[in-house]
């Protein structure tokens, strides 16, 4: 078969079976730099690298509502997901495991344990599920991370290393005028006397975008 041909089929095939995009509106978006709080229940802002963040979070949760959505058929919803010092991942009682989740409309998009556990050679490193939902996954401490050379905030203060910046992405089936983003934890720490200082998380740059077809 020609060779051209090989490239040509599967390029044509890709092209046909996209989705025409007919409209993208940006119907959310914070920084939280003016601490605007509009519309989350259980929010909170802190400092965190210079900058203004919605938490941080132990055994906590904040919800966002959106109201008055455009006529739409998907929604994508991307943000900065900080995972903060010591999160033991799929380790189990006392230290873990740690779990984060994220919730739309009452449906879960992550059901994930992350790992903030150092990974020298030769010594064990404390697995997470993420990318994938606990508890069937066991990936290397910080996989899929965006930045890993963050410090941490308490327990791990001004060390870098011990926060993870994740870029979280999800894009799904929308039509209801109306949307409710939750985002919790269920951390394990019951060997220490202060276990928002021993672990933690927050969001930063909330953007949510609804798409018609």
């Amino acid at each position: 078969m020609n060779k051209n041909l090989l490239f040509i089929i599967p390029f044509f095939i890709a092209i046909s079976c996209n989705t025409h995009v007919s409209k993208q509106v940006v119907v959310y978006n914070n920084d939280f730099e003016s601490g605007d709080l509009t519309n989350i229940y259980g929010g909170a802002i802190s400092q965190f690298n210079g900058s203004n963040v919605l938490g941080q979070y132990n055994n906590g949760y904040f919800a966002l509502t959106v109201n008055n959505l455009p006529k739409h058929d998907l929604i994508t919803i991307s943000f900065d997901l900080y995972i903060h010092d010591t999160w033991d991942g799929n380790k189990p009682p006392p230290d873990g495991p740690d779990i984060w989740e994220m919730v739309v409309d009452g449906n879960p998009y992550i059901n994930a344990t992350f790992s903030n556990s150092p990974c020298g050679a030769g010594g064990f490193c404390s697995p997470q599920s993420y990318p994938f939902n606990y508890p069937n996954f066991y990936n290397n401490p910080k996989t899929g991370a965006y930045r890993t050379d963050l410090p941490g905030v308490c327990s791990m203060k001004n060390i870098i290393g011990w926060t993870t910046q994740y870029k979280i992405v999800k894009t799904f089936t929308h039509t209801n005028n109306t949307l409710v983003l939750q985002c919790l934890d269920k951390l394990v720490q019951t060997n220490t006397p202060d276990p928002k200082c021993d672990e933690s998380w927050s969001v930063d740059n909330i953007n949510i975008q609804a798409i018609t077809l």
